[in-house]
């Protein structure tokens, strides 16, 4: 093991330490959260009121020491109350720009499906393009970005579909479940301190660049692009067509496809590349598994398929899917 990969889980498993102060049972969507901030993309978590969803992001970005501001997003929201907006001073005769709280590393959206169709297209251009537009100027967003933004999936009064644009531009879809009895009771033991327990900074700006550049040399074979592809393909309508006969039993996949109206982008393999690489570094291997992959797809996949309206139906959700996928795609 290269200590590169010895540092880097250092580094990980120190981040979990930290968050274990304030967060009980949640080492896994720490590690999640920080793969995707090293593959240099935002992440959207779903979860019920009231499973610390908001405290885990701000733990987070207390353990990264950057930059960290909230916004609440609410049907009434403008995007000049994210992005900024021009102020016209009178004195001077001319306009000068009021930055908004979008300017800084890491942005907790939260509640982001109560925003509406504006304010969703300000924050597209500022989570793809890492810039926004205030009045007839462009400003670039210091770096790094990073959005974690948080929906609840039981409340529809007041809140607006996410537009799938948008949510292809989330790197990973996270659900935070309910805790077990033990972790439950741990956290109810606690009489809700644990926002005030103190956190350590551990990651600096040098430390985020230096694991985001070591995991772009982590190699990725040939066939597990293929098998990446394979994945992709049978999320299509028209995988039949495009899909080998010998890669995949033609019977089922038809069986999953009817269920899915639109397929996963090649902006998923993307992301499903960049992400099994950290999930590897963070293993303690310079080289991807098809382990990896697996490991990944869920998250990455999960809010990329557009369900058909027999899948509402029949009750079949995203994650059914891509479990059967994976179980019938051949591992190279």
């Amino acid at each position: 093991m290269s200590k590169e990969i010895e540092y880097c889980q250092k580094v990980a498993e120190a981040c979990r330490k930290e968050a274990r102060k304030r967060l009980v049972g949640q080492d896994q969507l720490i590690n999640d959260i920080l793969t995707a901030f090293i593959a240099e993309g935002h992440v959207l978590l779903e979860g019920v009121p009231g499973l610390a969803k908001t405290l885990t992001v701000k733990t987070f970005a207390e353990i990264l020491g950057l930059d960290f501001k909230r916004i609440q997003f609410t049907p009434d929201l403008l995007p000049a109350d994210v992005t900024g907006t021009l102020i016209y001073e009178q004195n001077k005769g001319t306009f000068s720009v009021r930055k908004g709280p979008v300017f800084s590393n890491v942005i907790l959206a939260d509640e982001i499906n109560r925003a509406p169709a504006k304010v969703q297209s300000a924050m597209l251009e500022a989570m793809e393009e890492r810039q926004v537009t205030i009045g007839e100027e462009t400003y670039k967003l210091p770096q790094p970005f990073f959005v974690l933004a948080t929906q609840n999936p039981i409340e529809q009064e007041g809140t607006y579909h996410l537009p799938e644009a948008e949510l292809d531009r989330f790197i990973m879809k996270l659900v935070v479940n309910y805790p077990n009895a033990e972790n439950e009771r741990a956290i109810i033991q606690s009489c809700g301190k644990a926002p005030y327990v103190p956190v350590d900074k551990i990651i600096t700006l040098d430390t985020i660049k230096g694991m985001r550049a070591f995991s772009d040399t982590i190699t990725c074979d040939t066939n597990l692009v293929d098998y990446i592809v394979s994945i992709l393909t049978v999320t299509r309508s028209d995988s039949h067509k495009n899909q080998k006969q010998t890669s995949m039993n033609l019977t089922k996949s038809n069986d999953i496809t009817r269920y899915i109206h639109f397929g996963a982008s090649p902006r998923a393999g993307i992301a499903m590349i960049k992400c099994a690489k950290v999930h590897a570094m963070l293993e303690g291997r310079e080289f991807v598994l098809p382990e990896d992959v697996k490991a990944v797809a869920m998250n990455v996949l999960r809010h990329r398929i557009v369900l058909s309206y027999e899948a509402a139906a029949d009750n079949v959700t995203a994650d059914e899917i891509i479990s059967r996928i994976l179980d019938y795609i051949p591992v190279p």
